[in-house]
C-alpha cells in the first residue's frame, strides 16, 4: 500500500469533509508546529462499526513517507523531521466520523488541542461547517 501524503490546503481551497490521521511537527528551530496530514473523503473512508475511518495507519504512512527521502519530502513540502525521526516521537491525532450521530472527533495529542491548531485540524479536513468533537486518548500520547 502506497501512502499519499497531503498537506493543509490554503483557506481559499475547497475541501471535501475528510477522516485521516495527523501531526504535529516542530516547523525547524521555532516552537510552532507543523500539521502534517493524509486524509480519505468521507466518500472514499472505511467503515469500521458506525464510523468512518481513514484506512492508514500513522506508522505505515510514516514509514512510506520516510522511503522517500530528505529531497522528496521537502519538494512535496513536508518536514525534513519525518526522514529523522520515529512516528511516535511528535504529537499526533486522527479524526474519524461517527454516521449515527453525523459528528466527527477529532482524537489528538493534548498539546495538540489549542484552539489555534484545532483549527487548521479543522480547515485541512475541510469539516468547517460540520460538528465536531476533541477528544484525547491514550494512543495519541507522544
Amino acid at each position: 500500500m502506497t501512502a499519499t501524503p497531503t498537506t493543509p490546503l490554503s483557506d481559499s481551497a475547497p475541501q471535501l469533509p475528510s477522516v485521516g490521521i495527523f501531526w504535529g511537527i516542530p516547523d525547524g528551530t521555532s516552537p510552532i508546529r507543523m500539521l502534517v496530514i493524509d486524509s480519505t473523503p468521507l466518500n472514499a473512508a472505511e467503515p469500521y462499526g458506525a464510523a468512518l475511518t481513514h484506512p492508514r495507519g500513522h506508522y505505515d504512512v510514516w514509514e512510506a513517507w520516510q522511503a522517500v527521502g530528505v529531497a522528496k519530502l521537502k519538494r512535496r513540502g513536508l518536514p525534513a523531521a519525518i526522514a529523522y525521526s520515529e512516528y511516535e516521537q511528535h504529537p499526533r491525532g486522527r479524526i474519524v466520523y461517527d454516521t449515527a450521530t453525523q459528528v466527527f472527533t477529532i482524537y489528538a495529542d493534548r498539546r495538540l488541542q489549542a484552539p489555534e491548531f484545532i483549527q487548521q485540524i479543522v480547515t485541512a479536513f475541510g469539516i468547517t461547517e460540520a460538528q465536531f468533537v476533541v477528544r484525547s486518548d491514550s494512543h495519541y500520547r507522544s
